[in-house]
Formats: C-alpha cells, sequence, structure tokens
C-alpha cells in the first residue's frame, strides 16, 4: 500500500501487562504467595489464572473467584474489604518482584517508543492496572525521563471502570485529543481488544502464554510479539505487508487501510 505524504498515524497507544512487559506470570506469583500470607488455602494455577484473564482487575479477579467458591470454602464470599486489603499487599509483593529484576520489557517495545518518538508520534497509555503497577516496571527498564514519553497515562487509578469497557480508551482519546482513526492500539488479551475496538480504534494484539490459544476477531494484525528488525514474530492473524517486524510503517499501513474501509462504506 502506498502510503500519503501526511503519515495517517498519529499516535500509539498501549496497554501495560502483558504488552509492554510480559507480566501475568509474576502477577500470578504474587497472588499466590499473598493468598499464603491471608492464610487462605487458594492457588492459582496456570490453567486457572488463564481463565481468571477473562476478568480485568485484581480486585475484581479475587471478588469473582470468591464468589465462585463453594460455601463454606474458604474465601468464599470474602468481604471486600479483605479483598482490598490483600490486593493492596500483593501489589507492594508485584513491585518487590519487579525491583528485583524479575521482568523485563518484551523484544520491540522499548524500539517501537523510540521510533515513535522520533517521528513524532504521540504515545499514550490505557491500562486496568495500577499507576503504581505502571511506573515501578517502566521506572525499571526505560530511562529517567520517561514520563514525558507519554501525552496520556490512564489507569485504573483515573478510569474506574475495566476492560472490556471502553471507558479507559475513552479517556484517552478525550485528553489527546485526537480521532480515534488516527490512532492505534497496541493490546494482549480479548478484553483489551473489545475496550479499544468498541472506541473506534484499530488494534493490534500480542500475544503470550496466556492469551495465545485465544481468538480475536476484528484485530487488525495478531502477531506473538511486536518482534525486532532482525528477528520476526510470528504472525497468528494479517500480513506483516514486507515489515521485519511491528514497526511505524506497518502501522501507518494498517490505519491507513482502516481509514480507507471506513471511507467507502
Amino acid at each position: 500500500m502506498k502510503l500519503s505524504a501526511r503519515p495517517p498515524l498519529k499516535a500509539i497507544i498501549f496497554d501495560v501487562d502483558g504488552t509492554l512487559a510480559d507480566t501475568e506470570e509474576v502477577h500470578r506469583q504474587a497472588f499466590n504467595s499473598t493468598f499464603l500470607d491471608f492464610k487462605l488455602d487458594w492457588f492459582w494455577t496456570p490453567e486457572c489464572y488463564r481463565e481468571l484473564l477473562a476478568v480485568s482487575g485484581g480486585r475484581e479477579r479475587m471478588t469473582f473467584y470468591a464468589a465462585s467458591r463453594e460455601p463454606g470454602s474458604a474465601g468464599h464470599g470474602l468481604a471486600a474489604a479483605t479483598i482490598a486489603e490483600i490486593h493492596q499487599q500483593k501489589t507492594a509483593r508485584y513491585a518487590a518482584l519487579l525491583a528485583a529484576g524479575k521482568i523485563r520489557l518484551r523484544p520491540g517495545a522499548e524500539r517501537l517508543l523510540r521510533e515513535a518518538q522520533a517521528a513524532g508520534v504521540m504515545l499514550a497509555i490505557a491500562t486496568s492496572s495500577a499507576s503504581s503497577n505502571v511506573e515501578s516496571l517502566l521506572d525499571l527498564n526505560l530511562p529517567a525521563g520517561w514520563r514525558d514519553w507519554f501525552c496520556v497515562i490512564e489507569s485504573s487509578d483515573s478510569t474506574a471502570e475495566k476492560k472490556p469497557s471502553p471507558a479507559v480508551y475513552q479517556a484517552v482519546l478525550a485528553k489527546l485529543p485526537l480521532p480515534a482513526n488516527e490512532c492505534v492500539v497496541i493490546e494482549d488479551t480479548v478484553n483489551g481488544l473489545l475496550a479499544a475496538t468498541s472506541a473506534g480504534i484499530c488494534t493490534v494484539i500480542t500475544t503470550h502464554r496466556y492469551t495465545r490459544q485465544d481468538q480475536f476477531p476484528g484485530a487488525a494484525l495478531v502477531v506473538d510479539g511486536l518482534g525486532e528488525r532482525d528477528h520476526s514474530p510470528q504472525v497468528l492473524w494479517g500480513e506483516l505487508r514486507g515489515y521485519s517486524c511491528v514497526e511505524l510503517g506497518l502501522l501507518n499501513a494498517l490505519v491507513a487501510e482502516r481509514q480507507a474501509a471506513a471511507g467507502a462504506t
């Protein structure tokens, strides 16, 4: 596809957990360790956690799990205040694991961030995670001053409704401000895809251990990572259109294609 002289892409909006970094396994470990501290017999296996990821947000995930327990079993109907206390301690444990160097950005993440900066493409974050988790991750993995890279950061601290609600993406669009068709979202889950596409934004999915078996109808592209120029990602749906990885040229092509399709209807 030949692009116009004025690239159609004006902003890239990133999810964080599972997208910028493969954090979900560390979150699972932090949950299980914290459950032990509270003398709960809960243990979330990888298979259990994969199912629980259909519920966005840590507190919401625990609330759902508590409600699903058999009456009389440990943790059934756990009070909201107790869940909040558990989640607070889990967040602190997760931050400690981050500080210990347990999590790095996924391959291609910093490359794409720097490419966008150099090209004058705006950057934003839209996550159902807490802002403290975002800050801990990026403080350890990006240069000092990374906050200046992002025009907007919306998290569960600033947007109450969790994905698949489009609220967090609508909040980002309101602050950029840009029309949805000049943006692209990088996500990793079905809930993230539903949230972004409900807000009218072209979406690229980067799968990982917990989402690679899912289906992503409506995504512009599904790959197993952003890749690097010398190491292409595996394409699960769509095409790289001659590019070696998920880079600005490819994202411009995807956005231009969506704009053209919308103009033809």
